[in-house]
Formats: structure tokens, sequence, C-alpha cells
């Protein structure tokens, strides 16, 4: 079955950096185009980033593009996401999510960026 599993959160003081990680697994990763949501306390979901198949495709939500760079290595079923000059206001569970017959989500990854 479908599995994505997130890694790489943390605590980290503003300005900071972090690259998060989505490893998947049960289905053919280079089919599918990837992306990543967060979800900060009291708030809805948020989509941050999409990745296309072959990784040459991106898309940002736009108070985010300059700051989040997403990624992927197919050879390793892997996603990524770099997240620089960390703002307090990026604290949230960070979520991967595939679409393959319905949508997978991971458990998440929490950043928490605080001093």
């Amino acid at each position: 079955q479908v599995q994505l599993v997130e890694s790489g959160g943390g605590l980290v003081q503003p300005g900071g950096s972090l690259r998060l990680s989505c490893a998947a697994s049960g289905f053919t990763f280079s089919r599918y185009a990837m992306r990543w949501y967060r979800r900060a306390q009291d708030k809805e979901r948020e989509w941050v980033a999409r990745i296309g198949s072959s990784g040459y495709d991106t898309n940002y939500a736009t108070p985010l593009k300059g700051r989040f760079t997403i990624s992927r290595d197919n050879s390793k079923n892997t996603m990524y996401l770099q997240i620089d000059s960390l703002k307090p206001e990026d604290t949230a569970l960070y979520y991967c999510n595939v679409y393959t017959d319905r949508d997978y989500y991971g458990q998440g990854t929490q950043v928490t960026v605080s001093t």
C-alpha cells in the first residue's frame, strides 16, 4: 500500500534552514506528481508546493516563493523541501501528499521556529 514518511523537522531559530524529506513506497514514485502541505496549530491546511513527476515542473504558494524549494530524487523514491530563512510563522506540521487512486498523506514532521 501507499506509504509516505516525512522526516527532517525540528526546532530551529529564526533565520535558520531545514530540509524535510518524504520517503515514498507502495507506488511507482517516478510516475506521480507530489505535494507538500502544512498545518499550523488552529489554522487550516495550507498547500506549500508541488513537483511534477520528472522533477522539472515546480509550483509554489505565492507567499512562500523564494524561501521554499521542492525537489525529488526518483532513484531514491524521495521528495524534499528545503526551507530557508525560517520565520516563526513557518511553525507547522509539514506533510507530503500524492494522488494515485485517491489522496494519500503522511503523518507529517513538525517544524518549530523559535528562539
